[in-house]
């Protein structure tokens, strides 16, 4: 018996070494372990060993099945990894080509350069400024001194005593005018940075404002402008509003509404039910700015507005987060 045992152990890895595919190898597998297998068959007749020697045949036996077993899955192993090397990729050119995920503008700057491109048509410039901005620019020249109130409805990130990021792109307007004489007509988008964040605030957002300077601008000057913009920006049939408000560097100031895109002036939760969603800020700069810079208070009198541009998409999109804007989900993006 033992020597019947270690005879098929050499047949059976020498029968190994010839297979060249996973078919010859299974093929080989049950010649030996299957139930008429010759191993098997072999292992059967070990009850009729005497008993002083049948332990030491079954435990040969078991090791010969284990070495067997062991060599034929370090063959399979061999001959998946000899395929999967010379495997050659087929390509069915007659499938249909997949075309590849293509990036396309955010909404944002969809929006930003609808804006702008309505505003230049009107003969507005568009100009830019840093994001760090001084003191000086940011609030003083706006009529904004250290002890003033109004320094309270901005939450301002410092980056020292008298530097900050931007809170609004307004300093660009103080800056272009003290380089340039009137007549002054500018747009100025940009980023803008406060320390606030919920679902319709964030702490970067984006803002573009405008500023028209010349002899004898009014107030009626400022309605025009604006109600073309909103026109062109909502449809013509958008009902319009002004209110009276406050800001440090317009005297008089105005916010302007529009009707509830949603209900229509119906009233809902998105306008409060009141009908009305305010778009932006706007009024007629108050010459302490013009002192600022030099002009001729008695001669120039001109307009500022001012609009955030997320805001704008939210109401142009139906959009009721605005930090959805800021999150990269391909889900969302991909709808506009």
């Amino acid at each position: 018996m033992k020597e019947q045992l270690l005879a098929l152990k050499n047949k059976g890895l020498n029968e190994l070494e010839n297979i060249k595919d996973i078919a010859g190898l299974e093929a080989l597998r049950v010649a030996y372990f299957g139930k008429k297998g010759q191993l098997t068959s072999l292992m059967k007749q070990i009850g009729k060993v005497p008993p002083d020697i049948r332990p030491e045949i079954g435990k040969l036996a078991n090791t010969i099945k284990a070495a067997l077993s062991k060599a034929i899955e370090k063959k399979r192993s061999e001959i998946v990894a000899s395929k999967a090397g010379k495997k050659e990729e087929i390509t069915d050119v007659t499938l249909p080509g997949r075309k590849p995920v293509r990036g396309h503008v955010h909404p944002v700057n969809t929006v930003i350069t609808d804006v702008c491109s309505i505003f230049s048509q009107m003969g507005f410039r568009v100009v830019t400024g840093p994001d760090i901005e001084l003191d000086y620019y940011n609030f003083e020249a706006l009529n904004l001194p250290k002890d003033h109130p109004a320094r309270d409805m901005q939450d301002t990130f410092y980056v020292s005593p008298n530097v900050v990021l931007r809170t609004h792109t307004s300093p660009i307007q103080v800056r272009v005018m003290e380089k340039t004489p009137p007549p002054v007509s500018i747009i100025a988008p940009g980023s803008v940075y406060r320390r606030d964040s919920d679902v319709s605030h964030t702490p970067m957002f984006h803002q573009v404002e405008g500023l028209l300077v010349d002899n004898d601008v009014s107030f009626g000057d400022l309605k025009g402008i604006l109600t073309a913009f909103i026109h062109q920006m909502f449809g013509s049939d958008t009902e319009i509003r002004f209110r009276p408000s406050f800001f440090p560097f317009t005297e008089p100031s105005a916010e302007v509404d529009i009707q509830c895109v949603i209900c229509k002036g119906k009233g809902c939760r998105t306008c409060s039910h009141t009908g009305w969603l305010e778009i932006l800020g706007s009024g007629m700069v108050d010459p302490e700015v013009f002192r600022s810079v030099d002009y001729d208070t008695e001669l120039y009198s001109g307009f500022a507005f001012g609009m955030g541009i997320e805001r704008i998409a939210m109401l142009k999109y139906g959009i009721d987060d605005i930090q959805l804007f800021f999150k990269n989900d391909i889900m969302f993006l991909t709808q506009f």
